[in-house]
């Protein structure tokens, strides 16, 4: 999207987003630090009124913003934004979902007391609340998931890391790649498998769990699972303090980074990267603790 991403949009989308709220807005500002390609302003207009504003920039992320759409049109569950507006762009790769302004609410870090227990319970309310028709299965996606193979083929990436030496990585691939092999992904939960501060943030009373780009259906531990990494990296406990006995959960997760948190960024100033190398950090000692494994041995 030439000129869109660093400033006001193309006219098209200008226009687009105007007849959605049935008014031109009055003033754009880009929102930086998403970890896809989608483009992202706040938009203002009218007396004093506000949006979020997200477009597609290609086919990936105009997959991912059908999928949020999917789930926002679908269901209604108090851990949602409000929904201002959907354009599918006839199929095309620039879809535009319009939702309320969150600027003005409390994006963690840091976490204040009680916070953590409140985003507990508000995913236990997202694993109770049935999923779209036609989500798929995070089971589906097991083969592109498993990491520790790919780590054994080519432990260069990971070892740069300097998260462990190669004689630990030699020890522990057997155990880590059958618990990998074997972790619990299966399910008919609604999981949004992106849960991380980016995406949290509390409105008054609200708990608020933003972008279902990788939405689907499987075990509603995987969206625990995934956060507490992150969490422990703003200072919350360790993973297995709040997740206690999920060996494959935590082979898992920490399989898949290991095979991509060392690898070129997937677009010129994602984040993904450096996200995945701080979540690793985490997740292998919490994995090698569910196994019984020596703690790693790197210098990192």
């Amino acid at each position: 999207m030439p000129g869109g991403l660093n400033g006001p949009p193309p006219p098209a989308i200008a226009g687009r987003v105007a007849r959605l709220l049935g008014t031109r807005p009055t003033e754009w500002a880009v929102v930086r630090g998403g970890r896809t390609a989608a483009a992202r302003w706040v938009v203002r207009f009218g007396a004093g009124r506000s949006a979020f504003v997200k477009a597609g920039t290609d086919a990936e992320t105009a997959q991912g913003l059908r999928v949020e759409w999917q789930v926002y049109s679908q269901v209604t569950a108090p851990f949602l934004p409000a929904v201002l507006g959907w354009d599918d762009d006839a199929g095309g790769d620039a879809p535009l979902l319009l939702l309320e302004d969150l600027s003005g609410a409390y994006w963690p870090p840091p976490w204040l007391p009680g916070q953590v227990e409140r985003v507990l319970a508000m995913l236990d309310r997202v694993a109770a609340t049935p999923p779209p028709p036609g989500l798929i299965a995070y089971e589906s996606l097991r083969a592109r998931l498993i990491g520790w193979p790919r780590v054994a083929a080519d432990p260069a990436p990971f070892l740069a890391l300097g998260l462990c030496s190669a004689a630990w990585l030699t020890a522990a691939l057997p155990a880590l790649t059958r618990s990998e092999a074997a972790a619990p992904l299966a399910g008919d939960s609604l999981l949004h498998l992106d849960v991380h501060s980016a995406n949290l943030c509390f409105a008054g009373e609200r708990v608020l769990l933003l972008d279902w780009s990788y939405a689907c259906r499987g075990n509603p531990r995987v969206d625990v699972a995934f956060w507490l990494p992150n969490l422990r990296c703003e200072g919350g406990p360790e993973p297995d303090a709040i997740l206690p006995d999920e060996p494959g959960l935590a082979a898992s997760l920490s399989g898949f980074w290991a095979a991509n948190a060392g690898l070129p960024p997937p677009a010129p100033g994602s984040s993904v990267r450096a996200a995945q190398r701080r979540w690793l950090r985490v997740a292998l000692p919490w994995a090698a603790r569910a196994l019984g494994l020596p703690p790693p041995d790197g210098r990192a």
